[in-house]
């Protein structure tokens, strides 16, 4: 079984608290050792390997009703930033990698394209080109597909700018005004 346990430091010591009602009662130990503490009660163990060494001969503990407290002599008066060393077990930290947004890209479209079937596709396709498009290919667009009643589609400003577009309809069909 787990203990808890918290700590603080000051400039020259560590202080760890276990929280443990009665330690007396239960034949607790404290062993202090340059770089690890151990503390065990009936049915209680804690280990731990502390991120810097320590002076053992200077460090004790004391008993209290609630917990033992526990101070570390340190044997240089630097910061702690925890209690305990990393596991050698445990991976080092991988750098951040830059996402590779090319690749990205051409997976979307890719899966795009495979989704796309007839109709849909059709309209998926020049929702990317719209999308995609400088202004003047967005006008050209917007104008042929407006004055040709829907039955073209060109993202030449240069040839539909000047003129107005003229309605073609598909093979086979013929176009009438609406009155």
């Amino acid at each position: 079984m787990s203990v808890k346990h918290d700590w603080y430091q000051s400039e020259t010591s560590v202080v760890v608290t276990v929280l443990l009602k009665n330690a007396a009662e239960k034949n607790y130990s404290v062993n202090i050792a340059a770089e690890s503490l151990d503390v065990t009660a009936d049915g209680y163990s804690l280990h731990l390997d502390l991120l810097r060494p320590i002076n053992p001969d200077q460090s004790h503990h004391k008993a209290t009703a609630s917990k033992i407290e526990i101070t570390l002599k340190k044997t240089t008066g630097e910061r702690w930033d925890n209690l305990q060393r990393k596991l050698q077990e445990e991976k080092p930290v991988e750098a951040k990698t830059k996402p590779n947004w090319d690749k990205f890209c051409k997976e979307v479209e890719l899966k795009d394209a495979a989704e796309a079937k007839g109709e849909e596709g059709l309209q998926n396709l020049f929702q990317k080109i719209y999308g995609d498009s400088s202004d003047e290919v967005r006008k050209a667009m917007n104008k042929s597909f407006s004055e040709s009643g829907g039955t073209v589609l060109s993202t030449n400003w240069a040839e539909v700018g000047s003129k107005k577009v003229d309605v073609k309809p598909p093979d086979g069909t013929e176009f009438k005004e609406w009155e």
